[in-house]
């Protein structure tokens, strides 16, 4: 039996020693290192300052500044222990552990094989449409990610398959792509497949010239046309949020986020702009509540609270409340735990899948890619969010992609598209400058930040 150690984390009363938990799965001790990807949703601009250097690396400064941190603060390393005592998902499943009573949709057929780690994708396939036609399209240019793995130009021919595929898959449903988009958004969406079509072209063109450099951005550009056409599809909110929380802010829909943070005593990195998508859809309160709060200017001016290799986090204002306290009210605004299951209409809500004993069933929006964005809470009580959020960075034994404990257990709103690679060289200290909402505020229903003037 091989002892497995959990990474130190700074929190007075938990883990101020490392602690060795026994496990059955493993034969050497976890390895907690990672490589992060560089992964993206729209083209990459690059909105950081940064100057190169021969010998940097995007790693951790272990010194931790400020204040120590709560049992809040730390409730990921919590989970984690947890999950180790308990033996949730990675370590085995329950004799008795029943599937979740969804059946599989056509969707899971589609998008079976590797776990997905790119947060476009990610997001393009947790859309609620049921149009097959469109996902028989988008699942060949998607897998041209893998192909290019593939070293030097042999990895074209991989390409021009999965081309092919889409091209024809493009022919053959384009009617039925045409009738699922609604209609008030129609002929937007005609112009996109029109995009799409001549797109298709230009890549097969690429591929004559055996340009394996052109081949990455026009995915991603083949891929924007066709998540905009999903979007299309989507005519309004699909299903009503429970009453008890009907009153909150919510987000009915998506918005997007730029969080500019000021990156202190790093020569290489100075500011860095991250562009950040939210899911209302799968994550309505939840989303809904962090565009209310960035519209109060929240998080302008407040610092990096945690940074230790696992995750980034912030959202604990100054004072001894640890979280958002809303003025109408004068106490802290409660964010009820919500988790979206693939193949169900509607989250759930108060209660971890664990608990409700869907032990195999997929969240919607999982912790696959690197910047999962979520919101924190205390371990063992499921409504408890407020206004701490973090970003998830490691990819570990622990947490692989599609199996990992924290799944169904936390909240996931969105993902980081652009600059994610960059989460790595924050540390705690850095400050939040601003984050502003560049699209998607007209989603936003029940804003208190209007009422609060």
């Amino acid at each position: 039996m091989a002892s497995s150690i959990i990474p130190r984390h700074y929190c007075s009363n938990f883990a101020s020693t490392p602690i060795l938990f026994h496990s059955n799965t493993h034969s050497k001790p976890l390895n907690y290192s990672f490589s992060p990807t560089n992964l993206g949703l729209r083209s990459f601009t690059t909105r950081c300052s940064y100057q190169p250097s021969p010998t940097h690396h995007s790693k951790f400064d272990d010194k931790h500044k400020g204040k120590s941190f709560c049992f809040k603060q730390n409730v990921i390393s919590i989970a984690l222990a947890v999950g180790l005592i308990t033996g949730v998902p990675t370590l085995g499943w329950p004799n008795d552990a029943q599937a979740a009573n969804s059946a599989l949709s056509d969707l899971s057929v589609l998008i079976s094989g590797p776990p997905i780690k790119d947060p476009g994708a990610l997001l393009r396939y947790a859309l609620p449409i049921d149009n097959k036609a469109i996902r028989e399209v988008q699942k060949p240019l998607e897998d041209i990610t893998e192909s290019l793995k593939i070293a030097g130009v042999k990895a074209l021919d991989s390409v021009e398959r999965n081309l092919r595929q889409a091209s024809r898959a493009l022919k053959q449903g384009k009617t039925l792509i045409v009738s699922g988009l609604a209609e008030s958004k129609k002929e937007h969406g005609i112009g996109l497949l029109d995009k799409l079509e001549a797109g298709i072209d230009e890549f097969e063109l690429i591929l004559q010239d055996r340009n394996r450099g052109s081949v990455g951005p026009k995915q991603k550009e083949l891929l924007q046309y066709v998540g905009g056409i999903e979007e299309d599809m989507v005519d309004g909110f699909p299903y009503e949020v429970p009453e008890e929380y009907r009153s909150m802010p919510l987000l009915k829909g998506r918005a997007a986020v730029d969080m500019k943070v000021k990156i202190k005593d790093n020569p290489n990195v100075e500011e860095c702009v991250f562009h950040i998508v939210l899911d209302g859809y799968n994550a309505p309160v939840t989303a809904g509540n962090f565009v209310d709060l960035v519209e109060r200017h929240f998080y302008d001016g407040m610092e990096i609270q945690r940074a230790d290799g696992f995750v980034v986090q912030t959202g604990d204002p100054e004072g001894p409340a640890e979280g958002f306290i809303d003025p109408s009210t004068e106490k802290i605004r409660i964010v009820p735990l919500e988790i979206m299951v693939e193949g169900e209409k509607a989250p759930v809500y108060g209660e971890t899948l664990e608990e409700l004993g869907l032990y195999k069933a997929q969240t919607k929006l999982p912790f696959n890619a690197f910047g999962t964005m979520a919101m924190a809470r205390e371990e063992f009580e499921d409504n408890s969010g407020s206004s701490q959020v973090f970003w998830l960075l490691k990819e570990s034994e622990l947490t692989p992609s599609n199996a990992n404990i924290l799944d169904g257990r936390y909240a996931v709103f969105g993902y980081v598209t652009e600059n994610e690679d960059f989460l790595a060289d924050l540390k705690v200290g850095d400050v939040i400058e601003s984050i502003q909402v560049v699209s998607g505020l007209d989603n936003l229903v029940n804003p208190s930040y209007k009422i609060a003037g």
